[in-house]
């Protein structure tokens, strides 16, 4: 059975994957998973994957959506990602990065911000 926060995920997904893609990114994978965790989307930009975490708020009662990678968050973010590369790229020879995709809703599930933070998670 899936929850009302899984459909606004799912939705929240869907609407990142549609603005990328309109910035001519081209999708490669939705929640791929592996043992290190789930990867939300995984894009391509030109010579660049990029792995995005969607995050999205109904409201700031539990905090904006672009705070909502903590630290744990941001290691499985990383093993998972690593994990992808190797799978996919086993070379090595592509750069990625990950990314957060911020979508806080207001009432009606409509959408009042969208955030996109570049390089949001990084090694080290």
């Amino acid at each position: 059975m899936r929850t009302e926060r899984t459909r606004r995920g799912d939705a929240g997904e869907r609407h990142v994957r549609a603005i990328l893609e309109g910035c001519d990114w081209q999708w490669i994978a939705s929640n791929w998973r592996c043992p290190a965790g789930e990867l939300d989307l995984v894009m391509r930009d030109h010579e660049m994957v990029v792995v995005v975490e969607v995050k999205v708020r109904q409201g700031v009662s539990r905090g904006a959506a672009e705070e909502a990678i903590t630290a744990a968050k941001a290691r499985r973010l990383l093993a998972a990602g690593e994990w992808f590369m190797a799978e996919h790229f086993p070379d090595g020879q592509v750069p990625w990065r990950i990314d957060l995709f911020a979508i806080t809703l207001h009432e009606m599930n409509r959408v009042t911000r969208r955030t996109h933070i570049e390089n949001a998670v990084i090694a080290g």
